[in-house]
């Protein structure tokens, strides 16, 4: 009788062991985080991937929207398995601090796996910005241009002689120099170094 007690025993124990490891893993994919910045920026962040897993961070702000990736193996940090959630709510809460969410952000860390291996540290790989509605902006300038053409076509009919192009008054080059320098001097204000002649151009076309 004691015997078919210890086996039981044994055989209760041994299925314990296999349905903990069968409990499946929490996971984190395909779930969304959004936040504010410190300046109001606001932004949305999801993960992707199982034991690498992505990270990617999109944001608006002023007209302009930018995002970021990172990529890292969180999962070999014990704390990360047993509760990703509060893992990204972490990374959440120190980029809530920042006034921009991809700049100055080369590595992501937490709190909860400060002694884990740097293998679980979420590196950034790529980053970008973009005016908003920029088609929109494009399809305008057409429409302008056509515009114009097509008064100077009629002009031309009516008249019976070539259009002339008014004279540039020096004070006139003077003002468009001085916007192009204006533009370039926000550019580099604003906006990253790779991007300055981009951000330039834009911001011309606000200015006028």
């Amino acid at each position: 009788m004691k015997r078919f007690a210890l086996l039981f025993v044994v055989v209760i124990c041994g299925m314990g062991g296999l349905g903990q490891k069968l409990k499946p893993k929490k996971r984190s994919n395909g779930e969304e985080i959004n936040f504010r910045t410190k300046t109001k920026d606001a932004c949305t962040m999801s993960m992707s991937g199982d034991e690498e897993i992505k990270l990617r961070i999109e944001c608006k702000s002023q007209g302009m929207s930018y995002w970021c990736e990172f990529t890292g193996k969180p999962s070999v940090c014990r704390a990360f398995r047993n509760n990703p959630k509060m893992y990204w709510n972490q990374i959440a809460v120190e980029l809530r601090k920042l006034p921009h969410a991809c700049e100055s952000t080369q590595v992501l860390k937490t709190t909860m796996c400060q002694k884990a291996p740097t293998e679980a540290v979420m590196k950034q790989i790529a980053a970008g910005m973009e005016p908003e509605d920029l088609g929109n902006q494009d399809k305008s300038v057409q429409k302008t241009s056509t515009s114009m053409r097509g008064a100077g076509k009629s002009s031309v009919k009516k008249i019976g002689k070539p259009a002339v192009l008014p004279l540039i008054k020096p004070t006139q080059r003077g003002r468009g120099s001085e916007n192009e320098t204006e533009a370039m001097k926000l550019a580099r204000e604003h906006c990253w170094e790779s991007l300055h002649g981009f951000c330039s151009y834009i911001i011309g076309i606000f200015r006028g």
